[in-house]
């Protein structure tokens, strides 16, 4: 399957979003609509890019299906395009146990929060916000709670813990 950047997607990318991680930038940069998913996903495959990343790209509105030429006003993949409105919707529940969550979505929702915190430290926070870019995994993000928390406030940091073990 094809997709293409949307204007949302391109703003916050521009913008430097958050809601991308440096994986997830790698990503969108090559979708061009002459791409598949499945070509990106060999290309970034050395940074580790996964289906999870692409889906969460959809799920923000970053990367809509390509439009099949023959027939603009359906695209390629009905199936896909609802796949992604389901996970839109998963993504809007409140969270799962954590028997149900694995750590790559513990991290795909945590790191946004963590990143979002630690921007808004400014200065101050900089270093601590290159750890929380850099964090490759679920437990690298984990090991920086305790720093998050002591430069924000445990009070601040509810929402990010409810991510990482809630």
């Amino acid at each position: 399957m094809k997709f293409t950047k949307t204007e949302v997607g391109q703003k916050a990318f521009k913008e430097r979003s958050p809601l991308f991680s440096a994986r997830q930038r790698s990503a969108f940069i090559l979708f061009d609509g002459q791409k598949t998913a499945d070509q990106v996903l060999s290309a970034t495959a050395g940074m580790g890019v996964t289906q999870a990343d692409l889906e969460h790209l959809v799920e923000q509105g970053f990367l809509s299906p390509e439009m099949n030429p023959a027939n603009d006003s359906k695209p390629l993949s009905i199936v896909a395009t609802a796949e992604a409105v389901g996970l839109a919707e998963q993504s809007a529940m409140p969270a799962q146990p954590v028997s149900d969550r694995t750590p790559q979505q513990r991290y795909s929702d945590a790191k946004p929060i963590a990143t979002k915190l630690t921007a808004g430290l400014g200065l101050r926070g900089f270093m601590l916000n290159l750890s929380v870019e850099s964090a490759a995994g679920y437990d690298d993000l984990l090991a920086l709670l305790p720093k998050i928390q002591d430069a924000v406030g445990t009070k601040a940091c509810r929402e990010l813990e409810r991510a990482l073990k809630g």
